[in-house]
């Protein structure tokens, strides 16, 4: 989001810079979005910025699907349970590696806000500060490390602790009068 730091204040629009596009909101609420021309003409870091966004989304795509597949309520691999909490807890781990790519990625983003917004021969007038999709980037990867880490808690011990199943016993010589 543009900085209005500087003795020219202009408030009849505001201007935003993101991952993929840069936007410019009028006054009368009209905004306008350009994405950007070419991928070959971006910097470096942005485009790296941009595959770890991406990493991250796809990620906590297949996380959320291999965590589904462990979870106790699902018919799938309901005879084996210790695979079925392995897969939950590997489901965590995914959740973890997004939520680490997209911090990652955003903290990379604020970082090169920052250093522009303090960077003595960067213009006034373009410069930039910390707009409300840094902040949702830090909620969502905290959360989904959190997440995943919640996931990891449901571990397997080594060895169970529960007593050995007994069946019902059986009366051969039911007559079906057995009233209690």
């Amino acid at each position: 989001m543009a900085s209005y730091a500087g003795d020219n204040i202009v408030t009849a629009q505001a201007l935003y810079e993101g991952l993929w596009m840069s936007c410019a909101m009028q006054s009368t609420g009209q905004i306008q979005c350009k994405v950007y021309d070419s991928l070959l003409k971006l910097e470096g870091s942005l485009q790296a910025t941009r595959a770890l966004m991406v990493a991250s989304i796809l990620l906590g795509l297949v996380g959320m699907f291999v965590a589904v597949t462990g979870m106790k309520c699902m018919k799938c691999m309901e005879d084996d349970q210790v695979k079925k909490m392995r897969m939950a807890v590997f489901g965590g781990v995914i959740f973890i590696i997004s939520g680490l790519a997209a911090l990652v990625a955003t903290s990379w983003y604020g970082n090169r806000v920052a250093r522009a917004f303090y960077d003595p021969f960067t213009p006034v007038n373009t410069r930039f500060e910390f707009g409300s999709a840094l902040f949702i980037g830090w909620a969502a990867s905290s959360l989904a490390i959190l997440g995943g880490s919640f996931l990891c808690c449901s571990c397997p011990r080594r060895e169970t602790s529960y007593p050995p199943t007994r069946g019902y016993p059986k009366n051969a010589s039911s007559t079906g009068k057995d009233y209690v």
